[in-house]
C-alpha cells in the first residue's frame, strides 16, 4: 500500500460522512456547519480567483463572500458531489502527486472535523501506511506552531520522535501520528494525546489556541 493516494480515499470517505452528517450538523471548524465545510472544499478546488484568502488574511473576504455564495446557492448534496468528483482538469491538484502532497493531511483532518463533532465517536484505526503518511507530514507542524514560547516534540508510539518548536520550556506530545496531527491544527480538545514535560509549559499549551 505504499503508493496508495491516500488523500484520494479521504476524499470519498469525506464525501460520504459529509452526506451521513446532513448541512445542519456541526464541525470542528470554528462553528461552521457541514454544508459550510463542503463550501469551502468546493471553493478550495473550483475557485482560483478565491482559494488564496484561504490563506492570507487580506484575501480573506472576498473568499469568504464566494464560499457563503456557493453554500447558499447550490443545493448541498450537489455540493458533496462536486467535491467527492475531484477538481477540475486545469486544477494542480488533478495531479496525483499534488494531490498528495497537498490534500492527505487536509482530507484527514476535515473527515474528523465531521466525525469527532458527533457524539460517540471512537479513533479509526488507520492502516500503518496511512499513519506513516500522516507522520512525514507533521513537519508542516512547525509553520503552525512556531510562535508557541514552548519546545514541543511529538513521540509516536514506537518511540520516534520530531522536534517541531525550538527554545523555551519542553513538553513531549505523545500519540498515534493521526492524533497528533489533529492536535497540531487546533482540534486539541478531539485529540486523543498525553503531554508530558514541564507543567507551566503544558498548562501553556493547554490554555493556547492556534488553528491552520
Amino acid at each position: 500500500m505504499a503508493n496508495e493516494n491516500w488523500a484520494r480515499a479521504e476524499r470519498h470517505a469525506l464525501s460520504d460522512a459529509l452526506i451521513d452528517a446532513g448541512p445542519e450538523a456541526p464541525t470542528l471548524c470554528q462553528g461552521w456547519t457541514a454544508a459550510d465545510l463542503a463550501a469551502h472544499l468546493v471553493v478550495r478546488e473550483h475557485r482560483p480567483d478565491a482559494a488564496p484568502g484561504i490563506m492570507i488574511p487580506l484575501l480573506a473576504g472576498y473568499t469568504e463572500k464566494v464560499r457563503l455564495g456557493i453554500r447558499d446557492a447550490t443545493p448541498y448534496a450537489d455540493l458533496v458531489a462536486r467535491f467527492r468528483a475531484g477538481p477540475p482538469a486545469w486544477s494542480p491538484f488533478a495531479l496525483g502527486a499534488v494531490d498528495a502532497a497537498a490534500n492527505t493531511t487536509e482530507y484527514f483532518v476535515h473527515h474528523e472535523d465531521v466525525r469527532r463533532a458527533g457524539e460517540g465517536w471512537e479513533p479509526r484505526e488507520l492502516p500503518a501506511a496511512f499513519e506513516e503518511q500522516l507522520w512525514r507530514r507533521l513537519r508542516m507542524a512547525r509553520f503552525v506552531l512556531r510562535r508557541l514560547p514552548v519546545e514541543v516534540t511529538f513521540v509516536d508510539p514506537d518511540g520516534r520522535t520530531q522536534r517541531v518548536t525550538k527554545g523555551g520550556r519542553l513538553v513531549r506530545v505523545h500519540g498515534e501520528p493521526s492524533e497528533l496531527t489533529l492536535w497540531a491544527l487546533g482540534r486539541k480538545d478531539a485529540a486523543r494525546v498525553e503531554l508530558t514535560g514541564e507543567a507551566e509549559a503544558i498548562n501553556v499549551l493547554n490554555q493556547g489556541r492556534w488553528r491552520l
